[in-house]
């Protein structure tokens, strides 16, 4: 790429930088929470169609019931409502003769909860360099980057040889998946993608698995003076979080982390992320629990089978109870209510991860990381469809938490880098000055 052109892109994203932030304010005040069933993408889609009209480019808002095959892919999840949930897409045909790049993004949240919130989620206010509001993070700064990608390849008049293709989709929180398969049966593919999750600039060539399980104890219950009642729910669970460490050594044990998660001290954490036995309060009397509900979650690498890992998950519960059958004369019921998430992951050597290196290096202070990112993600629904895919977005804090922010000076070369890559990539002649 020619240095005239490297600066005039540069200069542009500097110039532009109140429209960047902008997009982002404009998603975040616009909640999009994803509460499975049902979710609310609709306003947030429309906005996006909108600005994609303003762009003098066609938006394909398409209904995930109107894909043909979804429902019969073997990737669908069948537990979900998609009333006023549509993708959307755009397409950018390019001059011919380069490679096509996709940019794609979630457009839900989860929901902003009953955490003890102290700005309002929906408010995207700005204090210092944060942006907050429910999103912000994960992932309306990724969209609005997408976005004014596509609004300056079309301000810029760009003349990119390869397609430039772009989509906003719906559902990915809680396992969703389903929006973004619907995005691939749809035709939006292309010769590599590039998911703007928050990266805080690292490349990200892999993403873990993840895999949630809720289970329920139960035992009789009753007036707190019944301290002799057998197998209580409370010595149950008791046992199981002092065995669960027992769990998490033998992930360790039994997996081989990627080479893109060697740094990582713990490559497959196993966690208990919720815990409960009933209302809280003195609206409600002192007794012995009669059921308490744990959730635990646990990661995974790429290349690990479902089959494997859950048999030897089952296997660890009947081993666990085993050491203390007395107090499992109730068996706990187990469910997994969000889909099997698999790890995923391309060669640090791909031309898509060596070539974004190059031109996040024009930007950044120093040479950006290539790793695994943290949790789960969609990347793993584009590589089954063959796409290379990688993660690449700005840095933020209290992702899903209260007081969720994106860092705004991270958002800015994060879009820098982009929009270089996007030049490299799909090719284009040299711009005059």
């Amino acid at each position: 790429m020619n240095r005239t052109l490297q600066q005039r892109l540069v200069n542009y994203v500097d110039d532009k930088q109140d429209r960047l932030i902008t997009l982002i304010s404009e998603l975040v005040r616009r909640p999009s929470e994803n509460k499975p069933p049902i979710g609310s993408e609709g306003e947030c889609q429309r906005y996006i169609a909108s600005m994609i009209r303003a762009a003098a480019l066609t938006p394909d808002v398409y209904g995930l019931d109107s894909v043909p095959g979804l429902t019969e892919h073997p990737l669908f999840w069948g537990d979900r409502i998609y009333t006023d949930r549509a993708n959307v897409g755009a397409r950018r045909p390019g001059l011919g003769g380069g490679r096509s790049l996709l940019l794609s993004s979630h457009i839900d949240t989860v929901p902003s909860g009953t955490l003890p919130w102290t700005r309002d989620p929906f408010g995207a206010e700005i204090e210092g360099n944060r942006l907050y509001g429910r999103g912000s993070n994960d992932m309306k700064a990724g969209a609005a980057m997408n976005l004014f990608i596509l609004e300056a390849a079309q301000d810029l008049d760009l003349p990119l040889r390869g397609d430039l293709l772009f989509e906003s989709v719906v559902d990915e929180e809680f396992g969703g998946v389903n929006g973004t398969l619907a995005g691939r049966l749809r035709g939006y593919n292309a010769d590599a993608a590039i998911l703007t999750e928050p990266s805080s600039l690292r490349i990200c060539a892999a993403q873990r698995g993840g895999r949630t399980v809720h289970i329920t104890f139960s035992s009789q219950g009753g007036v707190i003076a019944n301290q002799d009642a057998p197998a209580r729910v409370m010595d149950q669970v008791a046992h199981f979080i002092k065995e669960l460490d027992h769990f998490a050594e033998q992930r360790r044990d039994n997996c081989r982390p990627h080479s893109l998660y060697a740094h990582t001290p713990d490559p497959v954490p196993v966690a208990i992320t919720k815990i409960t036995t009933g209302p809280w309060g003195t609206g409600e009397p002192i007794t012995l629990p009669e059921i308490c509900r744990i959730e635990m979650y646990w990661q995974l690498m790429p290349g690990e089978e479902q089959v494997v890992v859950e048999h030897e998950f089952h296997d660890w519960m009947a081993s666990m109870m085993e050491k203390k059958s007395q107090l499992f004369r109730r068996r706990p019921i187990v469910e997994f209510p969000i889909r099997w998430l698999p790890g995923s992951a391309i060669s640090a050597s791909e031309p898509l991860i060596t070539e974004l290196a190059q031109c996040a290096a024009m930007v950044l202070p120093e040479i950006p990381v290539v790793t695994g990112i943290e949790g789960p993600c969609d990347m793993f629904v584009f590589h089954q469809f063959e796409i290379p895919t990688a993660v690449w977005g700005p840095s933020g804090g209290n992702t899903h938490g209260a007081d969720e922010y994106v860092e705004l000076d991270s958002v800015v070369l994060a879009t820098k880098a982009l929009l270089l890559f996007l030049c490299r990539w799909c090719g284009t002649d040299a711009l005059e000055a």
